[in-house]
């Protein structure tokens, strides 16, 4: 039997015997390079899933159908997905949007970002601003959520941030805490 080839532009990384990981490195469908998700992060990721940047794909993916579970969507078509796809691509050293693929199903069960915002507080430092972070109710308490807190940490802190911070419901402190956040003074807000 001849030998499988992998297509040039996936790499399998293979970690303590757990079933590769595949990365399209420099894929015009990521949202960013897959390096910047760091390897101890990568290493977290249970057997059966994949942790990686955003993908144009996602869209058929369930990615909505995901962030519906936490917030109002509305309607978004597949052109319009693409749209803001390629406005993240664009930004993408300012905004990192990362996903957990269940590889069995096919389906995104786990999101959230983390948006770089230079100061000029902290010697012009740069501050990570988690948002938007999510776990599929079929895919809850298998420690998803806190891998992909703990993901996106590391991606503040290797861009440089000296800190990351939050927003969050009353209700979802004790997760946070659990993830080594720390409540903080108090958001407000005004929706326009």
């Amino acid at each position: 039997m001849p030998p499988i080839s992998t297509p040039p532009e996936i790499r399998a990384i293979h970690i303590k015997g757990r079933s590769p990981i595949a990365w399209m490195a420099s894929s015009p469908d990521l949202q960013f390079d897959p390096s910047r998700i760091p390897k101890e992060a990568v290493a977290q990721v249970p057997e059966g899933y994949t942790i990686r940047p955003l993908n144009v794909n996602d869209y058929d993916k369930g990615y909505l159908e995901l962030l519906s579970q936490l917030t109002t969507i509305g309607t978004i078509s597949k052109r319009k997905f693409a749209e803001r796809f390629d406005l993240l691509r664009e930004r993408n050293e300012s905004k990192y949007c990362i996903v957990i693929e269940d590889l069995g199903r096919g389906i995104i069960v786990g999101a959230g970002s983390v948006i770089i915002e230079p100061k000029f507080v902290h010697e012009c430092g740069m501050v990570g601003h988690i948002e938007d972070i999510v776990v599929d109710n079929s895919a809850r308490g298998k420690n998803l959520g806190k891998l992909i807190i703990n993901a996106l940490t590391l991606v503040a802190k290797h861009s440089g941030a000296y800190k990351v911070i939050l927003s969050c419901a009353e209700k979802n402190v004790g997760f946070y805490e659990k993830c080594g956040l720390k409540a903080k003074e108090v958001t407000m807000a005004n929706y326009l």
